[in-house]
C-alpha cells in the first residue's frame, strides 16, 4: 500500500499528490455567519509536503491542510491491488491511474483519470465522538485535489484549474 521509500528522491517518474484540506466543525457553528467563514477557508494551498511513499509503484506525497484539531487520515490497501484513501480509491487500469468514490457499503463512483489533469473531489459527513462521558457530532467538509504529474511546482493547485470537479452525493 503507501511503501515509505529514501530513494523516492530523484526517480525520473510520475508522482501521484494528493492534497486534502479537511474543514472541521460542530453543531454549534451552523450559524450562517460560521458557514461564510468556512466558505472562505481555502480548499487549495501551497504543497508543504515532500514524496515518502509508493504507491501503484509511483512516487506519492500526501499534503494535509486541517482546521481544528488533526486527525490520522484512513489509508488501506484494498484486495484488488487499488489504495483507498479516506473514501478515495486511487488504481491503475489499462496505463491511466484512476480516481473513484465510495461511501462505506455503497457502490464505487468513477471520479476521473488523473493522469490528464488534476481532480478536485468533496465529500461532506458527520460522526459521532464521545468526551466526558457525551456523545456529540462532529461535521467535515474532506477536499481532495488530486494530480499524477511528472513535474510540478509547490504551486501547483495554485496555478491551475482543476480538469474537474466532483462533489459527492449526499446519502
Amino acid at each position: 500500500m503507501l511503501k515509505r521509500n529514501s530513494y523516492a528522491k530523484g526517480l525520473n517518474m510520475s508522482t501521484l499528490v494528493f492534497q486534502i484540506h479537511i474543514k472541521r466543525w460542530d453543531k454549534s457553528q451552523r450559524s450562517t455567519d460560521d458557514v461564510a467563514k468556512r466558505q472562505a477557508l481555502p480548499v487549495c494551498s501551497t504543497i508543504k509536503a515532500k514524496a515518502e511513499f509508493f504507491i501503484l509503484d509511483k512516487k506519492c506525497l500526501i499534503d494535509i491542510h486541517s482546521t481544528g484539531a488533526h486527525r490520522e487520515l484512513k489509508k488501506s490497501l484494498l484486495k484488488n491491488g487499488s489504495v483507498k484513501l479516506e473514501r478515495f480509491i486511487i488504481n491503475e487500469k489499462d496505463g491511466k491511474t484512476s480516481l473513484s468514490y465510495q461511501e462505506d457499503n455503497q457502490e464505487i463512483i468513477e471520479i476521473g483519470d488523473l493522469n490528464q489533469g488534476w481532480i478536485q473531489a468533496k465529500y461532506n459527513w458527520r460522526y459521532s465522538v464521545e468526551q466526558d462521558n457525551e456523545i456529540f457530532w462532529l461535521y467535515e467538509e474532506v477536499t481532495l485535489n488530486a494530480a499524477c504529474i511528472e513535474e510540478f511546482g509547490n504551486d501547483y493547485f495554485l496555478k491551475n484549474k482543476p480538469k474537474l470537479c466532483f462533489d459527492a452525493p449526499i446519502a
